[in-house]
C-alpha cells in the first residue's frame, strides 16, 4: 500500500521549513486566483516580506514555494 501525499502534508512541511529556518510563521496557505491560477503562500510575523509562488494546479504552486523557501535556505546558510 502505497503513501499519497496530500496539499495538507505539503503545507505542514513548508510550514516546518520556515518555522525552522525564519521563526515566526502566521501562515501557510493556497488558494485559486482567476487570472492567475493556484497562489501558494507563506506569511510570517516579524516583518519578513511574505513568500509567494504560484502554478497551474495547487500541487505545482506549493512545490514552487517549498523550492522558493529551500532556496533562500540555502543561499543564506552559503552567507
Amino acid at each position: 500500500m502505497s503513501y499519497k501525499k496530500t496539499n495538507a502534508d505539503r503545507i505542514k512541511r513548508i510550514y516546518q521549513l520556515c518555522e525552522d529556518h525564519f521563526g515566526g510563521i502566521v501562515f501557510v496557505g493556497i488558494k485559486f486566483h482567476k487570472k492567475i491560477g493556484w497562489i501558494a503562500k507563506a506569511q510570517f510575523d516579524d516583518g519578513f516580506e511574505n513568500l509567494t509562488a504560484d502554478g497551474e494546479t495547487s500541487v505545482e504552486a506549493l512545490r514552487n514555494l517549498k523550492n522558493r523557501v529551500k532556496k533562500i535556505i540555502k543561499r543564506y546558510n552559503a552567507v
